[in-house]
């Protein structure tokens, strides 16, 4: 079995405090911030489980839960929940607690796809996942139906984009929140 590791083995936390400089107008937390967060935790923990550098293949539905505020501790939880033959799927948790009043909430979650290197910047092979609990055979199950509504969200992307026909589609645009200009009409 050492071509496979557990999920434990390359699990892993990053925690940050949240100063004044990360803040937007708003005074909250910039979303690109959490994002460079999560990137870095998604590298640490794929590349522990790689034992090689990893780069970032995509970024699959970055949902912001809660704002995080100056003076917050973000902590980021990451596991590998999918491995294929070169590529992981890195699930991440951030969580911000406020070290005053305690409180503790939940405020993004992702999926980070990320890819092994070698030096030569070709991808090779990851080792397998060894899944022992309920939780990691989930993961793993759900990772895999996230990748083929993936592939089936890009060929229905590629159809609509074929298809476009702006002759049937002005009925449809009308009831939306845009103005339709005519092109003009070319000698």
């Amino acid at each position: 079995m050492e071509d496979f590791k557990t999920v434990s083995a390359s699990q892993t936390i990053i925690t940050e405090l949240m100063i004044p400089s990360y803040s937007n107008f708003g005074g909250k937390i910039h979303g690109g911030i959490i994002l460079s967060l999560m990137d870095k935790a998604a590298y640490a923990c794929a590349s522990k489980h790689a034992q090689a550098y990893c780069v970032t293949a995509s970024i699959d539905t970055v949902d912001f839960i809660a704002s995080v505020e100056v003076g917050e501790l973000v902590s980021l939880f990451a596991s590998v929940n999918y491995v294929g033959r070169t590529s992981l799927i890195v699930g991440i948790k951030a969580v911000a607690e406020n070290v005053k009043t305690l409180s503790v909430k939940h405020t993004n979650t992702s999926y980070f796809t990320m890819v092994a290197m070698d030096e030569n910047h070709k991808p090779i092979q990851v080792p397998g996942l060894i899944l022992q609990s309920h939780e990691e055979k989930r993961r793993f199950y759900q990772a895999l139906q996230r990748k083929e509504l993936k592939k089936n969200f890009r060929k229905e992307e590629a159809r609509i984009k074929l298809e476009f026909d702006e002759k049937e589609v002005i009925d449809i645009l009308k009831k939306e929140r845009c103005i339709l200009i005519a092109e003009p009409k070319s000698d």
